[in-house]
């Protein structure tokens, strides 16, 4: 009996350290899940960008014609990536008219003749309306951001920083000379220098400024429209009581002789446009149609190019890049074109 139990026990013993020594290996199969953590953070690939997903364009495979017309604003933007673009290789031929936002939808939406319009304010119902009667239906591309620019000669020694009250006032009816408006400038006329109606830049002003009533900005004295902001410039640069707003980029092309506004103490820089405390930045766009861009590749390709591109040029150009959601979301609605 007694050998029994010594046996018993021998055998408990042994299968005691048996499974001590098997602890170990255990271990080791619970430390396994390390190496799937690992594999869980291959989606990081997806928060590039949707832009990094657009398939590569080679202008010198693309041929045709480009047709392009739309706001004076963005005009000097695009005429930059067609140079671009015909310097790659494109031997089609890019035609761009300048002739403000409203003449961009209308050729683009009631004559139907242009490819793609630009825009420095986003298309209206009354015009969407234009276009689904000729069978288009715009899509909208944004592009960049501008930051309005109102701006005085260089010769100007009162004025640095103004309110948005004043700029109502300046740019209003009956304020006719600079002293109706503070009492500590000058009693001279205000010469005022403006957009054309057809501009989305007049649109946006008059949105911001005067609260989407233009009479008050059009039967102001003094006042020059012009859809030609390069116009603007040279009777802005005649005169010390001057005055007058435009895109950023013709302030950035003539700032040796024209002085930029702050407005409500905040400057037009590249900070206060991306924060939205500048109260006069705005986006700016192109628009196309996806039926367009499937028969006319070089259309597709140009825009393509645009988003691809864009960001190297327009610094350089005078204005803003639009913040990397924005040209993430224009690069998915040309892929949503192009299904």
């Amino acid at each position: 009996m007694r050998r029994k139990v010594f046996v018993l026990s021998i055998l408990v013993l042994l299968m005691s350290i048996l499974f001590a020594a098997c602890t170990p290996e255990q271990n080791v199969t619970t430390e396994e899940p390390e190496i799937e953590e690992t594999e869980v953070e291959e989606p990081q690939d997806e928060e590039e960008g949707i832009g990094t997903m657009l398939p590569e364009v080679n202008p010198l495979e693309l041929s045709g014609d480009i047709v392009i017309a739309g706001s004076s604003t963005v005009f000097p933007l695009a005429e930059r990536m067609a140079e671009r673009f015909e310097d790659e290789g494109f031997a089609g031929n890019i035609t761009i008219d300048s002739i403000g936002s409203g003449g961009g939808f209308e050729r683009f939406c009631e004559v139907g003749e242009t490819d793609i319009s630009n825009a420095s304010r986003q298309i209206k119902e009354e015009e969407l309306a234009s276009c689904e009667a000729i069978g288009r239906t715009p899509i909208e591309f944004r592009v960049g951001t501008d930051a309005l620019a109102v701006t005085v000669s260089q010769e100007n020694d009162f004025l640095t920083d103004i309110t948005m009250e004043e700029l109502a006032m300046i740019f209003g009816e009956g304020y006719e000379t600079w002293a109706d408006v503070n009492p500590e400038w000058p009693e001279e006329e205000i010469l005022r220098y403006i957009p054309g109606t057809d501009s989305g830049t007049f649109d946006f002003f008059v949105e911001e400024v005067f609260d989407e009533n233009e009479e008050p900005h059009l039967q102001a004295s003094n006042t020059q429209l012009s859809e030609d902001d390069n116009v603007l410039v040279q009777g802005i640069l005649g005169s010390p009581y001057a005055i007058g707003y435009f895109g950023y980029a013709y302030y950035a092309e003539n700032q040796d002789a024209l002085k930029i506004l702050a407005i409500d103490s905040v400057e037009a820089v590249q900070e206060n446009v991306d924060n939205n405390t500048y109260p006069l930045s705005r986006p700016l766009f192109m628009y196309s149609d996806a039926t367009i861009m499937q028969d006319k590749p070089q259309v597709a390709g140009f825009l393509n190019f645009v988003l691809t591109y864009v960001n190297e040029e327009i610094v350089d150009v005078g204005y803003f890049p639009a913040n990397e959601q924005a040209l993430d979301n224009a690069g998915q609605v040309w892929l949503d074109a192009m299904k």
